[in-house]
């Protein structure tokens, strides 16, 4: 079993090679995904909630640390995006850091996070849909808005939006990115008519008391919000489409994460500033607080950017799950046929029809539920373990080009690894559950048919060839 330590080795270079994917993205357009990704449903929806049951107006302070937290994450991933590149995310820096093992779990793992994250975001959609074909006297039949669990017999809009979107990532990845960019002007104008109308109706009085809950209820409001950050990490799948990945990728992280944090603590602000705090736990308090201003142009207007928000959220986790599919593909840890990219598109046809018409059938036959906090400790093992590699693949490759380095490290890190720990100890033990399964069926995959077909494994086999890094 000594190959489960083999690791791959690090190209410098890797961003002068050709991969089959087209190189056009720029720091703009990565910036957008990363906003894409983050901004959906969490600030229409989970704002409100978490203000009314956890933090009260402090709900400001939880935003603050869940961003320092995730900030923590994100230049880890900045300095590993830049310095090893690759499609493959976390995948391939535990691959070059930890070893084949490691790589795989934390890439089966990824596939898990973006496809359950995409399946519930569907359905999630599939209801806002719903209202505005209500509105617009266009209602579907229960039957086509419920799996056959709930009593229905599919979930039609739910089904159709991953199958729509998976076509658009087909034709290649600039309509992808002009579509993201046009979905996030909608949510991000959606976001500017609430703070422009709420701004003049702040009353300090409704700031008072600030921490009804205490400091306990500010970091129970963080553990809870955090998850509204979560998706930033797609942004680093996108390093064999960027133009200048060693440049563009920390951008396009960073400054994704910061924009996000800064619109979260405005329109916390705004919300509880506007109304009591104990009045925001409804399903849709953005809407709900324009609505009781007078404005019900504006709370249509929230609705739609709502709507743009999980479209969005949805494109840039089913673009990461097909890209970190794609490496592990190539890597031989999956099926070859997964490895292509189509020459006319440049894109991994084959990968994301595979993909889209599995998460279809999920979120148009099955009932999410809590099986969406699978999302939550998928990603936060994610994070956990790229916040370790950088400490690792600091004392292994020591003098390996790192355009992008994380300030005060190992601290730095050790605060990110720390904080994604502690995140994931609070999960539900169910949610373990679920995830030691998952785990469970992928090493058993990994043992009876990734191990032998590995690359590495390939090489290796052979006496003449040499054997791969090992740092």
């Amino acid at each position: 079993m000594k190959g489960l330590m083999r690791t791959k080795a690090i190209n410098s270079d890797h961003h002068l090679t050709d991969t089959g994917l087209r190189r056009i993205l720029g720091p703009l357009d990565l910036t957008l995904l990363g906003i894409g990704a983050v901004i959906g449903a969490g600030i229409f929806v989970l704002t409100g909630v978490a203000a009314a049951t956890q933090a009260g107006p402090a709900i400001i302070l939880s935003y603050v640390i869940a961003g320092l937290a995730c900030a923590f994450a994100g230049l880890a991933y900045a300095e590993l995006a830049a310095a090893i590149g690759g499609c493959g995310s976390a995948y391939g820096y535990s691959y070059a850091g930890f070893g084949e093992l490691v790589a795989w779990i934390i890439g089966w793992d990824l596939i898990l996070e973006y496809a359950v994250a995409v399946s519930a975001v569907a359905i999630g959609w599939s209801a806002y849909a719903n209202n505005a074909l209500q509105a617009a006297g266009l209602a579907l039949p229960p039957t086509l808005l419920k799996g056959p669990l709930e009593g229905g017999l599919i979930n039609l809009p739910a089904a159709a939006i991953v199958l729509i979107l998976g076509l658009l990532l087909m034709l290649g990845v600039r309509q992808s990115v002009r579509f993201n960019a046009t979905m996030v002007l909608v949510k991000l104008l959606a976001i500017g008519v609430f703070i422009s109308i709420a701004f003049s109706h702040v009353d300090p009085a409704n700031w008072s008391p600030f921490m009804p809950f205490g400091w306990s209820g500010v970091i129970g409001g963080a553990a809870l919000v955090i998850f509204a950050y979560l998706g930033f990490d797609a942004v680093s799948t996108a390093a064999e489409e960027a133009r200048n990945p060693q440049r563009d990728l920390p951008i396009g992280i960073l400054a994704s994460l910061a924009f996000c944090t800064l619109i979260y603590i405005l329109t916390a602000g705004l919300l509880t500033g506007v109304v009591p705090y104990t009045t925001l736990n409804v399903g849709s308090p953005v809407a709900d607080v324009v609505l009781r201003l007078g404005y019900p142009w504006g709370a249509g207007l929230v609705a739609a950017g709502a709507i743009a928000g999980l479209t969005t959220v949805m494109l840039a986790m089913y673009y990461g799950l097909t890209r970190v599919f794609l490496a592990m593909a190539r890597d031989g840890l999956l099926p070859p046929m997964f490895a292509r990219v189509n020459r006319r598109t440049q894109t991994p046809i084959r990968v994301i029809a595979a993909a889209g018409l599995a998460m279809a059938a999920i979120a148009g036959l099955t009932p999410i539920g809590d099986v969406a906090e699978l999302v939550n400790i998928g990603t936060l093992a994610a994070f956990f373990l790229v916040c370790i590699g950088v400490i690792v693949l600091r004392y292994k490759h020591p003098d390996l080009p790192r355009p992008f380095r994380t300030p005060f490290s190992p601290l730095v890190p050790l605060l990110g690894a720390a904080s994604c720990f502690f995140l994931m100890a609070n999960l539900p033990w169910v949610t373990w559950m679920r995830f030691g399964l998952w785990m469970g069926l992928g090493l058993l995959v990994y043992f009876v048919y990734s191990y032998r077909h590995s690359t590495l494994a390939q090489t290796t086999s052979r006496p003449e060839a040499p054997s791969p890094s090992r740092g």
